[in-house]
């Protein structure tokens, strides 16, 4: 490189450095993590965005995918801040090292809305952007963030709105069409400013409409019951264990954590249901039969189910898989309850990259410490399973990250399922903001599929949530301890659980046929004006 092209470079990046719409950009994004649990400063994303927007409204491609690109670095390296507490603690690098790891992930997040920016930008006329295009092109880059690579759909703006006015939205158009009112309402503010700013009351007409029917919506559908109680209820038990990550794996560990759920179980067994988190038992299912016989037949004895997360190794197939099993909880055709590798059971399909299953392995394994973590060689489950079966009940479960996923939920929801169940170990994360997000997305898909939702963890979020995405219960984080509650059962179907992925291609494609349609009718209007 030679010395003038050099200074040159350096020219540009101390005017970066000063300029002001980027830091603008930038702190915006910063500032809505606080939009998100345990902030929950919901009204956040209804204004934030709309700064970037305006600044975004003469702008070319590129310049608007910059501007856009610095928001999201902003809005990912604050809001999944929590990834770089397991990357750190039990990741074996150098502090420079982990840091670098977090900084490309969230370059790598930032690309999505950067790409909608550009879209938007460039299919928008010439010096002058057309804002009512951001709303499809965003559900797209939110698309393609919850599929390429497997997918990280985190921090999507529809979550931050669980406690708002606009949750009553999520039955009918799910947590992806409240992102998308989101959006819309920021594109609504900043064409009312815009109206203000060139004293035109004619463009101030639609965006303030816009505004009144989305409240009024929100308002009317408050008031619509798209489920209905059975009047029949369950009792639940959720088993809090606490274990310390550092210890979880050892093996002089394993026997005081078995007998330590199972201390925990004994004095519940007067709950119909009794939940133990994700991978409670540390160790394969094939090497503890005889200490999992003994508890099928505790509660088989005390007409209890018990639901434990737990790791399989299959010797047929020589993989092992993440699990949920069912012991006890005798139903009408099965007299004996669990036995090894019966059909009650759950393995997980969305597996997480690095935790659980290493991509190119072959080149990452021996670099680091993180790229071993403890069972992170795991295989898929099927994509459908059947509904776990306690106590004559369907429980539809998900594992960890996989609430993450509605379509993977809906594709796994029958007319039988009455209660969803997802189980964690987010002793990952210490005491960050990431187990509260967790526990927020799974209220968010309570309320999309209005089915009651348990939440069992090792060491918190662990809670009991209603149809309607509330808390009916919830214990501390960071103690031993069992939730106990009663939950009431519903029957029915929301409009959002029929066809998710419908709902998500009519709220990309439909604006875009407006829009389009509206053009092509100006541009005619233009044509015969001259």
């Amino acid at each position: 490189m030679t010395k003038k092209c050099f200074n040159a470079r350096l020219s540009l990046l101390k005017r970066a450095l000063v300029n002001k719409q980027y830091w603008l950009c930038f702190v915006a994004g910063l500032s809505l993590v606080f939009a998100y649990a345990p902030f929950s400063q919901w009204y956040l994303p209804l204004f934030v965005p709309a700064i970037v927007f305006y600044q975004l409204a003469q702008q070319t491609p590129k310049a608007s995918a910059k501007l856009m690109g610095l928001f999201a670095f902003g809005w990912f390296i604050s809001g999944i801040s929590w990834v770089h507490v397991s990357i750190d603690q039990f990741g074996g690098l150098p502090l420079v090292v982990s840091l670098a790891l977090m900084l490309f992930l969230c370059l790598y997040l930032a690309l999505f809305p950067a790409f909608t920016a550009y879209l938007t930008a460039y299919f928008s006329k010439k010096k002058q952007l057309n804002l009512w295009l951001i709303m499809p092109f965003w559900l797209i880059g939110e698309y393609l963030r919850s599929v390429v690579l497997t997918g990280f759909p985190w921090l999507s703006l529809g979550y931050s709105q669980i406690d708002s006015p606009l949750a009553s939205f999520a039955p009918v158009i799910g947590e992806v069409g409240i992102t998308a009112l989101v959006i819309l309402i920021n594109v609504c503010l900043v064409k009312v400013a815009l109206s203000l700013k060139q004293e035109s009351k004619k463009t101030l007409v639609t965006p303030s409409v816009i505004i009144i029917i989305i409240a009024g919506l929100s308002f009317t559908l408050t008031r619509v019951n798209w489920v209905q109680a059975t009047g029949e209820t369950t009792k639940v038990a959720l088993v809090q264990g606490n274990i310390a990550q550092s210890i979880k794996w050892s093996p002089e560990q394993e026997w005081p954590t078995m007998l330590k759920y199972l201390d925990l179980t004994r004095i519940n067994y007067d709950a119909d249901i009794i939940i133990w988190p994700e991978s409670a038992i540390p160790a394969i299912e094939p090497a503890v039969q005889d200490y999992l016989s003994t508890v099928n037949q505790s509660a088989l004895l005390n007409e209890s189910a018990i639901i434990t997360g737990i790791l399989n190794y299959n010797f047929e197939s020589k993989e092992y898989f993440n699990s949920l099993i069912v012991l006890g909880g005798k139903q009408e055709e099965d007299e004996q309850g669990y036995f090894y590798n019966h059909s009650n059971r759950y393995s997980k399909n969305h597996l997480l990259p690095i935790g659980e299953f290493v991509p190119f392995q072959e080149i990452l394994r021996p670099i680091a410490p993180l790229f071993n973590l403890p069972m992170s060689s795991f295989s898929r489950g099927d994509y459908v399973q059947h509904n776990l079966k306690a106590k004559n009940l369907h429980i539809l479960p998900l594992l960890c990250f996989e609430i993450v996923f509605p379509h993977q939920l809906a594709a796994n929801l029958t007319k039988q399922t009455h209660l969803l169940l997802t189980v964690s170990n987010d002793a990952w994360f210490g005491d960050s903001h990431g187990p509260h997000q967790h526990m927020e997305i799974a209220r968010m898909r309570a309320l999309e599929f209005g089915r009651p939702l348990l939440r069992s963890t090792n060491n918190g979020v662990t809670a009991v949530v209603d149809h309607l995405g509330n808390f009916i219960a919830r214990i501390p984080q960071f103690e031993e301890g069992v939730l106990k509650t009663e939950v009431a059962l519903v029957k029915g179907e929301t409009p959002y659980s029929k066809s998710p992925r419908l709902i998500l291609f009519l709220m990309i494609i439909m604006p875009l046929i407006i829009v389009i349609s509206l053009q092509i009718k100006v541009n005619r209007a233009k044509k015969k004006e001259e």
